[in-house]
């Protein structure tokens, strides 16, 4: 599982032996059942997870109880409570499985040990760290700007590994709409 890693970090910088084995060494294998938290609201985020399978969403609970869902992640993505794993802070966001899922977890001072001990992997993180911002800017815009429709639109071309995955109800609580309203669009 650890190659999958090396695959998907060298899709982004080349790594010479010596630092794929310096790489490794730093992350835990860990597995998680479907409905299973991997963070929960109130909790350290200590852990920064690459996806190796499964898929899982990352959600924010509202003061009436209602489920926002911030995103989804699947293989070959990194996910965590990105605020709370930086700051220190508890999370506000809950990570939440949808299927079995695999990480490969990296802990906050292994992360900062990588980034300043590699300047390989500082660059990779940047990279990450700088598209994950670009899909967030995007997401805000869309909501902001498009129509349910066009919100699903734009999901499916963004996301088609995905669509065929999240339940129905998930996915219309990701774009903001009612499940009905999601049916009507042809589901």
């Amino acid at each position: 599982m650890l190659d999958i890693l090396i695959k998907h970090i060298e899709e982004v910088v080349s790594l010479t032996p010596e630092e794929a084995e310096f790489i490794v060494n730093h992350f835990k294998l860990k597995r998680y059942k479907k409905h299973q938290f991997i963070i929960q609201e109130g909790d350290k985020a200590i852990y920064h997870y690459f996806i190796i399978s499964g898929l899982t969403k990352l959600v924010y609970l509202d003061q009436s109880g209602k489920e926002h869902i911030v995103s989804f992640a699947m293989e070959d993505w990194w996910e965590s409570d990105f605020y709370a794993f930086y700051t220190g802070t508890p999370a506000t966001l809950s990570l939440i499985c949808l299927e079995d899922t695999t990480v490969l977890a990296l802990n906050n001072a292994d992360y900062f040990k990588l980034c300043q001990e590699s300047p390989t992997m500082q660059r990779f993180f940047l990279e990450k760290a700088n598209f994950g911002y670009l899909g967030m800017q995007r997401r805000v815009l869309s909501s902001l700007t498009l129509n349910a429709a066009q919100r699903y639109e734009q999901f499916l071309k963004q996301y088609p590994k995905l669509s065929n995955r999240i339940p129905k109800s998930q996915l219309a609580a990701y774009l903001g709409v009612s499940r009905e309203t999601l049916s009507r669009l042809n589901l």
